[in-house]
């Protein structure tokens, strides 16, 4: 291809992904926004955004103009991916009593899976009644409009681990997450998404922390499609846990699939470069490419125009990042 035709190309791409990025943008109607059906996942507000990633996050989704083709292409697919229909659902098909010396609880195993197929990567949970609890007040904090008709399950005073008890809770806990996920707001929201994630998150960057690193591994996979699907209008947000995979995988000698989940992870930078991972993810990449014969140039290109453009302060490594997540 001549350099004329490859421009246009590359023009053209560039309109292409600005038209599908301003129809995404379109507001729906209050009552669309009211019903539970399945949503269209574009650009969304982000409820309460770490410290961290308010920069990012306010970042423009439109490319930019040193993009090339080949990465305008996969922005373009990831964008066409993200308008594509979703919706959940929520079972709580069994419970089960846990004692210790000093308490006793139940705990209600969640089933979240995926509408419109046959949904062989289901995520499987566990919360307490407390866990509920504690999600239901801080939702309180900032969706007391939207919550003010709906009834909580409340605690009582004897027979919470009767049979009965235990069954007419496994049916409200159902409808109170379906009911959350219908509002648009509140399923999008990190407190909501937290509830969902963050135990199996803490306890995956424990793991990691303490060198386990295969145990940290298995519970990163699967907890980052559930992750995914949650945050479908933010694909940023899950970087941290792609990272995260990309670590545990150099540090087991797994370089091929270290730099899988690395190209996943870079993808979602692509137009985000002043993101905290952007450039320690880049030094991975490189280190990775470099170990696997791969083409390192082109990434190390984008290390030196990343460098010229910052102040030079001290940046993290990769696995310096990621065992800082989720610290307590």
């Amino acid at each position: 291809m001549d350099q004329d035709s490859h421009c246009t190309a590359e023009r053209e791409l560039l309109e292409a992904v600005s038209r599908i990025t301003t129809s995404s943008t379109t507001n729906p109607s209050d009552e669309e926004e009211n019903e539970p059906k399945a949503e269209i996942s574009c650009p969304v507000r982000k409820e309460n955004p770490e410290k961290d990633d308010t920069q990012d996050s306010s970042a423009t989704l439109s490319p930019n103009s040193s993009m090339t083709t080949k990465e305008l292409q996969e922005y373009w697919r990831n964008e066409k991916r993200q308008c594509k229909q979703i919706k959940l659902l929520f079972e709580i098909p069994s419970t089960r009593i846990v004692e210790h010396h000093l308490s006793k609880y139940v705990m209600y195993k969640i089933i979240i899976l995926q509408t419109g197929s046959f949904d062989s990567n289901k995520s499987i949970i566990e919360r307490r009644y407390s866990d509920f609890e504690k999600l239901h007040r801080n939702l309180l904090e900032e969706f007391s409009e939207e919550l003010e008709d709906v009834t909580f399950p409340k605690k009582t005073l004897t027979g919470n681990f009767t049979e009965e008890i235990i069954n007419e809770r496994k049916l409200a806990f159902k409808d109170y997450l379906r009911l959350l996920y219908s509002m648009k707001y509140i399923r999008r929201s990190k407190k909501f998404i937290d509830f969902l994630t963050r135990p199996e998150l803490q306890e995956a960057y424990g793991c990691l922390r303490g060198g386990q690193y295969t145990k940290a591994l298995e519970i990163l996979l699967e907890v980052i499609g559930l992750q995914e699907r949650l945050t479908r209008g933010n694909p940023v947000a899950i970087v941290p846990t792609l990272c995260a995979i990309v670590v545990c995988h150099k540090d087991l000698e797994n370089p091929a699939s270290a730099f899988e989940y690395g190209e996943k992870a870079l993808s979602r930078l692509c137009v985000h470069t002043s993101h905290r991972y952007y450039m320690p993810l880049l030094e991975t990449m490189i280190a990775l490419a470099y170990e696997l014969g791969k083409d390192f140039l082109s990434l190390q290109e984008k290390l030196e125009e990343w460098k010229t453009k910052k102040d030079p302060i001290r940046v993290f490594t990769l696995k310096e990042l990621a065992v800082r997540e989720y610290v307590r």
